[in-house]
């Protein structure tokens, strides 16, 4: 059973940092592509970041220059580094890993964690 945990939301004055955290388990295989997307109150859920197995990386416009994703493939975990938080970043944050579960990759998400900047 695939299982993505993530980890490190919270509330942040505006200007200050977080770093959130996904556990990807569930598939001896390394995940391929790994990223975050959100999503805020009445708003669609928007992509926020993707690396993919071989590092490259994609960022939305939004947060260029002031987030970073990374990832670990000895621990399959996904990582979004965020400084320079503004209020427009509070959202649920959802990780999302492809992963190959008995033949087949299919595209994961996980539950989600609040990240609140107050201004």
């Amino acid at each position: 059973q695939v299982q993505l945990v993530e980890s490190g939301g919270g509330l942040v004055q505006s200007g200050g940092s977080l770093r959130l955290s996904c556990a990807a388990s569930g598939s001896i295989f390394i995940p391929n592509a790994m990223g975050w997307y959100r999503q805020a109150p009445g708003k669609e859920r928007e992509l926020v970041a993707t690396i993919a197995r071989n590092g490259a990386t994609n960022y939305a416009s939004s947060v260029k220059d002031r987030f970073t994703i990374s990832r670990d493939d000895t621990r399959s975990t996904v990582y979004l580094q965020m400084n320079s938080l503004k209020p427009e970043d509070t959202a649920i944050y959802y990780c999302n890993a492809e992963m190959l579960v008995e033949d087949r990759w299919d595209s994961y998400l996980g539950q989600g964690t609040q990240v609140t900047v107050s201004s």
